[in-house]
């Protein structure tokens, strides 16, 4: 977290990369020693895999950051879900939050909605399940739970 609040207060492609290659080691070491140790048949979800976190680079662009984590065999998922939320909503629902607006990454509607729209991009791009969450919990749950099915089939 050190480098990315550095990131943060000194935005640069270098620092960027980093940062980039920094999650990249830590989500091969997860790949290597985690996920191969979770009993056969089992279903992992993880949040912030390198697609999502990739969506919240500004310099770096995303393709770059796939790559990297590819040529580090980090573990590509048998189902990727992008969940995402209309900009505004999702703005809102945050600063309506107890914590509010932490992010170190994200400081304004406009950079949210370009980091909203490049994911997007790159889920349709790369045949990812997008789930949007503006509806129900309920709804969002049995798209997600409706395409797991399908990966088991």
């Amino acid at each position: 977290m050190a480098l990315v609040n550095t990131l943060a207060r000194h935005p640069g492609r270098d620092l960027e990369w980093a940062v980039c290659e920094r999650f990249a080691e830590s989500r091969a070491w997860i790949s290597q020693h985690v996920l191969p140790k979770q009993p056969a048949g089992s279903i992992v979800l993880i949040d912030r895999w390198y697609p999502s976190d990739a969506a919240f680079r500004r310099s770096v662009p995303m393709e770059e950051i796939l790559r990297l984590n590819i040529e580090r065999n980090v573990r590509v998922p048998d189902l990727h879900v992008g969940v995402v939320t209309a900009p505004e909503i999702s703005w809102a629902r945050a600063a309506a939050r107890g914590r509010g607006l932490g992010s170190t990454v994200i400081h304004s509607l406009q950079e949210h909605t370009a980091c909203t729209e490049a994911f997007e991009r790159a889920a349709a791009a790369h045949g990812w399940v997008l789930c949007r969450n503006e509806g129900t919990i309920e709804e969002a749950t049995r798209q997600v739970v409706a395409e797991i099915y399908g990966v088991l089939r």
